[in-house]
């Protein structure tokens, strides 16, 4: 059988390095060439605009995430009858020890690295893969108790076998409809993770989100519901973060020095906590793991205070939901957002109650302010333009928060140089102010109404 991989980047290279090992003919395609340096030796190449002659003599396509499954690759495979597979799906199918599969259109970073933590703080030797660490097809046989799997809609669109043990599904909200060109279509690859769950299978979902909700009343398997707010102390749950400590299905397990945290991050612990112990983690373990959790770079962090002004870098939140989780989080903000038009709602983010002044960046920049016309905005060309306008809005008791909603790829490479920057711009500033050569009136004074 000839396998044709669609895309030299990391999961195509992955890929063939697994189709290497199999001893399978394959070959790679990619329309750069240099992207196809470093290939598999035992591949063949090709590259530049499609041809359709590509496909010859090739029985199976794994296609990596780049390539949308409306472009002319996949559509002529289809129409040519050849079966069209994930890297998840050719790598799930080699895996040989239990999977948590983990998915949400927010939070799966979180709980991808919070539950392989708390197995191997257990002794289990774990290790996350997918859209996180290394990709699944570099999980190489007897080297893991436990694959932890981060995995998109887009891996999962054309995911058909995976099987996982344990299936974590945080939330589901508009997003990428670039890529699936409907949001039922998004919702229905999101629903992929779950769909082979047995009796024996569990299944956790934050029962605060209405998507995760609907997924689980038609999802197979046990289900466990997890909360950011206070558990119920009742056998069937939720589960969660209670005062005292964590409340998951054998009981309760005492935290000490428990964690500052919104509803977000704590629906996060408490579903890498269920999904952790169900696969052999010690629930005293999970309790340390869990008690020194801190936030990660580009996701609510903060990058600098001065004059009762907080500066925030959420530029993680690629997308309304997220960029609403981090609004709710601040009493009064002063907002950076926009990026990439990408044909989702970002209204909701110009009629958040604590939004106080927004700042438009991007190519929906201009979107933005027109949907808020009763909220003082200014439209910036540049980050460094909406850190100074921002910085000239705020005052005492506000958070200055780069939560913008949408991808930068308009502007910038990815979400950490997005983020970078705007830090890069924020020590700039707070330096000028601290030397002297800037004001931070509005800081100080309360103006700027």
């Amino acid at each position: 059988m000839r396998t044709l991989v669609l895309g030299a980047g990391i999961s195509g290279k992955a890929a063939s390095r697994l189709l290497g090992r199999l001893g399978m003919e394959h070959r790679i395609y990619d329309r750069r060439a240099d992207t196809l340096e470093g290939a598999h030796p035992g591949a063949e190449t090709a590259c530049g605009e499609w041809d359709p002659s590509v496909l010859e003599g090739v029985s199976l396509v794994v296609a990596s995430p780049g390539f949308m499954p409306h472009l002319g690759p996949l559509t002529d495979a289809r129409a040519a009858g050849i079966p069209i597979w994930s890297e998840v799906e050719l790598a799930a199918r080699h895996l040989d020890c239990p999977v948590i599969a983990i998915t949400g259109t927010n939070g799966k970073t979180t709980v991808c690295r919070q539950t392989t933590e708390m197995l191997q703080e257990s002794g289990v030797r774990a290790v996350a893969a997918g859209n996180i660490g290394v990709p699944i097809s570099d999980v190489l046989p007897g080297s893991c108790d436990v694959a932890v799997l981060e995995i998109s809609s887009f891996q999962l669109h054309y995911t058909y076998s995976l099987a996982p043990r344990v299936s974590v599904f945080m939330n589901v909200a508009d997003d990428h409809v670039d890529w699936h060109r409907s949001l039922i279509a998004y919702r229905l690859a999101k629903g992929r993770i779950s769909r082979h769950l047995t009796d024996e299978d569990l299944l956790v979902y934050d029962r605060g989100d209405a998507g995760a909700v609907a997924h689980a009343l038609g999802s197979p398997g046990r289900k466990a519901p997890v909360t950011g707010s206070e558990p119920d102390p009742g056998p069937e749950g939720p589960f969660g973060l209670s005062g005292d400590g964590l409340l998951l299905p054998d009981g309760p397990v005492p935290v000490r020095d428990m964690p500052d945290l919104d509803y977000s991050f704590r629906v996060n612990l408490a579903a890498s906590a269920v999904a952790a112990v169900e696969l052999g983690a010690d629930p005293a373990a999970v309790a340390r793991v869990v008690s020194r959790f801190r936030h990660r770079h580009h996701r609510r962090t903060v990058v600098g205070s001065l004059g009762d002004v907080t500066w925030v870098d959420d530029s993680k939140a690629t997308n309304p939901h997220a960029a609403m989780a981090a609004i709710r989080s601040y009493p009064s903000v002063v907002l950076i957002a926009g990026g990439v038009r990408k044909g989702l709602d970002l209204s909701p983010l110009v009629r958040a109650p604590n939004v106080r002044y927004m700042v438009a960046i991007g190519e929906c920049g201009p979107d933005l302010l027109e949907m808020a016309p009763d909220m003082p905005t200014a439209l910036a060309g540049s980050m460094e333009e909406a850190v100074r306008m921002a910085s000239d809005q705020a005052r005492a008791g506000d958070t200055v928060l780069l939560s913008p909603g949408t991808t930068g790829f308009d502007m910038f490479t990815c979400y950490e140089h997005r983020g970078n920057v705007f830090i890069q711009h924020v020590d700039e500033y707070l330096d000028r102010v601290r030397a002297g050569r800037d004001s931070p009136a509005q800081a100080s004074t309360g103006a700027g109404e």
